[in-house]
């Protein structure tokens, strides 16, 4: 699977939570079936905050300085999509993840094998 980290609009059906179709690179792509679906959480393990707590690396934190932080909170969901381009698989297919970020509404497409 190749790596992208390129933004993409994604439109969803009607009252549906999942991808319907999406346009990457000028291109419409039509999701025929959902492969899988999934949450993942940022890596909370590297932050300053927790590495302050463990003594690795980090300045030695004061009492009162280490707050909760959005990065330990930050998930952004993934759908591994199969998607085309043409009414059928003619026009061209492959198997897309795109990655949804609750935080700032915004999605990406960030693997491909096509």
């Amino acid at each position: 699977m190749r790596r992208y980290d390129d933004p993409v609009e994604v439109r969803r059906g009607p009252g549906l939570e999942e991808p319907a179709q999406f346009l990457w690179h000028g291109r419409l792509w039509k999701v025929r079936a959902i492969l899988a679906h999934w949450v993942e959480t940022s890596p909370w393990w590297t932050t300053d905050g927790v590495r302050a707590v463990v003594g690795v690396d980090a300045p030695v934190a004061q009492p009162g300085e280490l707050e909760p932080s959005v990065e330990l909170l930050a998930e952004r969901e993934l759908w591994r999509v199969e998607a085309g381009r043409g009414p059928d698989r003619a026009g061209g297919s492959g198997v897309f993840d795109l990655s949804f970020d609750s935080s700032d509404g915004c999605w990406q497409l960030v693997g491909c094998v096509d």
